[in-house]
């Protein structure tokens, strides 16, 4: 049973889309379920994530916890963005089902590649930071989602 927060954001997901100026992106999946989740960030020069936007192929779940995580990070700072954990973004919703935990874990695994994208980009180091594992590159895919 999903609560009525999880519903919410998967009916009236925020910030869903694309974001044409990102500099920062990420793209993860589970290939167990096949959940794919893209986060775009736009970090400004004080370091801070102004917009964020997101793309999901998946279940109910993975939409409702893509849309928790942008509006979790939206207007904090890099380092803040990166204290977001899926326990986090579970909380956030009321929780989730035990099958469903992964989904956030997909959350959780997109800011931080859309992180990672961004420190690479300017060249930077966020500590704490670690390369994502299951980071999906563009070139990589074949569909668009």
């Amino acid at each position: 049973m999903y609560s009525e927060k999880v519903m919410d954001h998967f009916q009236n997901p925020r910030n869903a889309g694309e974001l044409e100026n990102a500099n920062g992106v990420g793209t993860v999946g589970n290939a167990k379920c096949g959940d794919i989740m893209r986060i775009y960030f736009d970090i400004d020069d004080d370091q801070i994530i102004k917009d964020v936007r997101f793309k999901t192929f998946g279940c109910g779940a993975a939409v409702a916890t893509s849309s928790m995580a942008t509006e979790l990070v939206k207007g904090k700072t890099i380092y803040e963005a990166l204290e977001v954990t899926n326990k986090a973004v579970m909380e956030a919703l009321d929780g989730l089902p035990p099958v469903k935990v992964h989904c956030s874990l997909l959350a959780e695994e997109a800011i931080h590649a859309a992180l990672w994208d961004y420190a690479e980009k300017k060249g930077i180091v966020i500590e704490g930071l670690e390369k994502p594992k299951n980071d999906i590159h563009e070139e990589e895919e074949e569909e668009e989602y």
